[in-house]
């Protein structure tokens, strides 16, 4: 049973992870799709970059959302 309640964590926090980088993308301008690119080894390091250094496109726009 124990194993069980550890499998659903580990679920429900992967899917959080994923939510938590799809709403940062999305608030940056970016398309929230890119969030799901946090989940690949090595393009994760890539996507971090470009969202430390891109220029936001949310920030261009007069409608932002914060």
């Amino acid at each position: 049973m124990g194993e069980l309640i550890r499998y659903v964590l580990y679920a429900a926090l992967t899917i959080l992870y994923g939510f938590v980088w799809w709403k940062l993308f999305d608030k940056a301008g970016f398309g929230g799709i890119y969030g799901l690119t946090m989940y690949i080894p090595f393009i994760n390091v890539l996507m971090l970059l470009v969202l430390a250094f891109a220029d936001w496109p949310a920030l261009h726009n007069n409608n932002v959302r914060v």
